[in-house]
């Protein structure tokens, strides 16, 4: 389950990301070259590229490119070494990266596995998906509801949003709908910036965001006891799916 993501992104078992500088063969222009970028592989198999290191969480990645399905492997077509080309399902543009060393062809190694999808059906992430195109009265049975601001860092302002917790999902509304997966979040009262109580959700590593939330006094502690119970009782559902899948496959006997 991809943990503390948007709803709409596909929720397969994370890959850690990877980080770092390459060198990309430029496609535009009459004189070809190569640029030094910075690129970030994260958990959604999704390569980004921005122009260096400090643009990333501050500015918008100068591309993107989805790996699933997509053709990686090495190239010596360019005459030089350490070079890797990645093909996307979609379109005829091919991307030519470059490496400094061998050590970075680390590089190669995580395409290659991020461009095979992770094809699991949980009806867990059915249920969620379908939650979300729901209107918030539609939705049965709640853990927790009701307004709540949640931190915007890249505006640094808190946004309102009305608020639905459900099977350690946590839904917002403002006019576009999205959910947040908090399993494997920590839930805790936590001071911000001028603030002196707001809700923590901390993941369970540094990959995944952390959020913060701020409530009226009195709604605060409620929201807290609620995450806290809703991830709980997620929990043992989770762990016997992780043993069904674990089971070694059956043995067809003649």
């Amino acid at each position: 389950m991809t943990i503390g993501s948007d709803i709409a992104r596909g929720p397969n078992t994370p890959r850690p990301p990877c980080r770092g500088y390459l060198h990309k063969r430029t496609q535009s222009g009459l004189i070809k070259g190569w640029r030094k970028r910075w690129f970030v592989l994260t958990p959604d198999c999704c390569l980004y590229y921005y122009k260096n290191k400090r643009d990333e969480g501050k500015r918008q990645p100068l591309s993107s490119v989805k790996l699933e399905g997509a053709e990686v492997g090495p190239d010596d077509s360019l005459g030089k070494p350490f070079v890797f080309r990645c093909r996307p399902q979609s379109g005829n543009r091919v991307y030519f990266l470059c490496a400094t060393s061998s050590q970075e062809m680390k590089w190669l190694e995580a395409m290659e596995r991020a461009i095979h999808p992770i094809t699991q059906n949980h009806v867990w992430v059915d249920v969620t998906r379908h939650n979300s195109n729901m209107p918030p009265l539609a939705m049965k049975n709640p853990d927790c509801l009701g307004l709540l601001n949640k931190m915007d860092k890249s505006k640094d302002s808190w946004i309102q949003h009305y608020c639905i917790l459900k099977d350690a999902c946590l839904y917002l509304y403002s006019g576009i709908r999205a959910g947040i997966y908090l399993q494997g979040y920590t839930v805790r009262e936590q001071a911000y910036g001028s603030k002196k109580s707001t809700i923590e959700l901390k993941p369970p590593s540094d990959e995944f965001k952390t959020f913060y939330f701020s409530a009226d006094n009195s709604a605060e502690n409620k929201w807290i006891l609620a995450i806290k119970a809703s991830i709980k009782k997620w929990r043992p559902f989770h762990q016997l799916l992780q043993d069904y899948m674990s089971l070694p496959p059956e043995e067809t006997r003649m």
